[in-house]
């Protein structure tokens, strides 16, 4: 190749390389920072409970509580304590189809132009597909308000991004992802998938115990596997979004990253790995675009049909990007 030729292709090369920066960059981040007061479903708190005795009515499902009141923490002399349990405010999701995208802090940060771009494709034989990343952050809001006062019952700390799919191979590759998930081969059947048509009907009927066994749907949403950012079967941005919310809860407890309490009169004085997510422990409530503040459609349980709710709570156009406000239950002992 003649030096002419290769200073055109040097400069061919650089000229994509400015465009492909321009692109990746250039692109509008839409969110807001998550107000803690007025963005919260407090309801969501609800119900509360003293050992199985329920402090609070709400039409909320709850969990299995201790039937005592009564706990105990602590060796070689235990401290005696009170057995509680409600549902608390612990993580905010992003969940954007541009690298870095911060939607519940309403920034975009500028990390470079080597990361993959979100995409919703056009139907293609009937089916839509999409690709989101996704933003996990620590939220101890009930800690910052002091709502209350017994600190080995809140989730600790400070807001801190805590996962970051991009910096993730496995969230971009669903043989990669198969890693964490081998049980996957299991439930790629038929048979298998319908019964998450079961699992959807109890969700969103806010029944626990099927909700609970079968492990592998994510109810209405569809197949909690693979663990990754690739939806095969792509409805609309919330139905998607709210998908990968669960899908990431899930992959968090398989990398024991995420622990859990237990509603058992033995097991209140600390959180465990469960490799397994609970689902029936956790809700969620949109923040952004438009935050879900009321009763019925600002506490959702993982699972349940966004249909009944998710009209006008996406932006036409350019509302795909999405945050989400994650509930855990928690049950400890207050001493």
């Amino acid at each position: 190749m003649s030096r002419e030729r290769r200073s055109y292709l040097t400069l061919i090369i650089i000229l994509l390389n400015t465009i492909i920066v321009f692109d990746v960059n250039a692109v509008t981040c839409n969110g807001k920072f998550a107000n803690p007061i007025t963005d919260v479903c407090w309801s969501c708190l609800f119900p509360m409970s003293i050992g199985a005795g329920k402090v609070s009515t709400t039409l909320n499902p709850d969990t299995e509580n201790p039937v005592s009141p009564i706990c105990a923490c602590g060796t070689p002399i235990p401290r005696i304590g009170i057995a509680i349990g409600y549902w608390e405010p612990m993580a905010l999701v992003d969940v954007t189809t541009k690298p870095f995208c911060m939607v519940n802090l309403g920034i975009k940060v500028n990390m470079g132009a080597s990361y993959k771009m979100g995409m919703v494709n056009a139907s293609q034989g009937g089916i839509s597909r999409s690709f989101y990343d996704v933003h996990w952050y620590k939220f101890p809001l009930m800690l910052w308000l002091n709502i209350l006062t017994n600190a080995t019952c809140l989730e600790a700390g400070d807001l801190d991004l805590a996962y970051l799919t991009e910096l993730d191979p496995t969230w971009h590759d669903d043989e990669l992802a198969f890693i964490l998930n081998p049980e996957a081969i299991l439930f790629g059947n038929q048979v298998a998938q319908a019964s998450c048509a079961a699992d959807a009907v109890a969700s969103t009927l806010g029944a626990k115990i099927i909700n609970s066994a079968l492990f592998w749907c994510a109810g209405a949403q569809g197949s909690m596997y693979p663990l990754s950012g690739n939806v095969q079967n792509h409805i609309g941005g919330v139905q998607a979004s709210t998908l990968l919310t669960e899908r990431m809860a899930f992959k968090l407890h398989r990398e024991l990253l995420l622990w859990d309490s237990i509603g058992t009169t033995s097991m209140l004085c600390s959180q465990y790995p469960m490799p397994i997510m609970p689902k029936h422990r956790y809700r969620y409530q949109m923040i952004n675009p438009i935050a879900a503040t009321g009763k019925v459609i600002g506490c959702r349980p993982f699972g349940a049909s966004t249909a009944t709710w998710e009209a006008g709570h996406e932006i036409p156009i350019k509302g795909e990007d999405f945050g989400y406000l994650v509930w855990r239950k928690r049950n400890c002992c207050a001493l």
